[in-house]
């Protein structure tokens, strides 16, 4: 099975045109089910739910924006929001509150069966593109005597914002470790701002947090706090984690990312960018191409811009690409 990574864009409003300002008409976001041109009618507006404002899809999110609009002149006005990030962010996409999202590959995985999360319901969404891999940062204070994931049991633990991927992963690490979130640890589910605060005055005793490298909310803690916390090795739960999805993957943060002595050894999750099943494929080509064909830029703002490639594009199973994702990766030349 080929693995899944992503951050996914949705685009999902309404199915007629409507009209823009100045009497100019809004290219349609919903999909004809006609010819793929890659080409758009007029003026859309596209808004794309990232994460928390200190977090990687929150900064590649509005760099991401800017092209798009950029690369369009102006036809599509994209913008990025701060959210909670992946379960809410497909929430909210099938909602129609944003029109794109980014999301952990796990999570999508779940939305698409309707497991987890979602509860038996399968989400209607689709795949842009497969995108850079999160890393899971597991970090403690040393003063809370936690060197293990089982070490957590009694202790104020942050397991990210309510309806994250961060979350998700956090809440299964604990239970492959053999603890209960809800009982067996004091569960702090903060965004990463209020979680780092919390790790350097002490009110919080280890932080779990899944993004990229390297993620800004990080660098400031162990900037400031540098001999006061430490990594955890999450990696014994690896083989439990591996039987919930093969999404999952041993990896390393590399010592470089956060001047640290050693590499740390992790558990990795990919990311898509993801859209609403009934988007426009037209429009969904434009965001795909605008992807690969401003990926340069986008690497000069975000470093983990650069775990974004052709070669894994494809790989967004099970969630399904967009047939307007696919033509746009067919003229890139991705290889399939």
């Amino acid at each position: 099975m080929r693995r899944v990574m992503t951050v996914v864009a949705a685009v999902v409003l309404t199915g007629t045109a409507a009209t823009g300002c100045g009497g100019r008409q809004d290219a349609p976001t919903a999909d004809s089910g006609g010819e793929l041109t890659c080409e758009l009618a007029g003026e859309t507006r596209v808004s794309i739910a990232t994460g928390n404002a200190t977090g990687v899809y929150f900064s590649l999110g509005n760099a991401y924006a800017e092209q798009v609009s950029t690369s369009t002149d102006g036809k599509v006005k994209a913008s990025a929001a701060e959210t909670g990030a992946s379960v809410q962010n497909i929430q909210q996409l099938v909602a129609g509150t944003y029109e794109v999202a980014f999301s952990l590959a796990d999570t999508a995985a779940d939305a698409v069966e309707g497991k987890a999360a979602f509860d038996g319901e399968k989400q209607p969404v689709q795949a842009l593109s497969r995108i850079y891999p999160n890393y899971t940062q597991v970090i403690a204070r040393k003063s809370a005597g936690i060197t293990t994931v089982a070490d957590m049991r009694g202790k104020r633990v942050s397991t990210g914002s309510p309806g994250s991927g961060t979350e998700v992963i956090a809440n299964r690490i604990l239970e492959s470790a053999g603890l209960n979130p809800a009982s067996d640890v004091s569960a702090q589910r903060l965004d990463l701002t209020k979680t780092v605060d919390g790790m350097k005055d002490g009110s919080i005793d280890a932080l779990f947090w899944s993004g990229g490298l390297p993620t800004p909310g990080i660098t400031d803690l162990l900037t400031t706090s540098r001999n006061d916390v430490d990594f955890v090795d999450i990696t014994p739960e690896f083989a439990k984690m591996a039987e919930i999805s093969p999404a999952y993957e041993e990896g390393v943060i590399p010592a470089a990312t956060y001047g640290l002595a050693a590499d740390v050894k992790t558990i990795v999750v990919p990311n898509v960018l993801l859209v609403r099943d009934t988007v426009d494929a037209n429009l969904a080509c434009v965001l795909t191409k605008t992807l690969f064909d401003r990926l340069p830029q986008l690497q000069q703002v975000v470093g983990a811009a650069k775990g974004i490639t052709l070669e894994d594009a494809r790989n967004t199973d099970p969630v399904p690409l967009n047939r307007g994702a696919e033509r746009a990766l067919d003229d890139l030349g991705a290889p399939k």
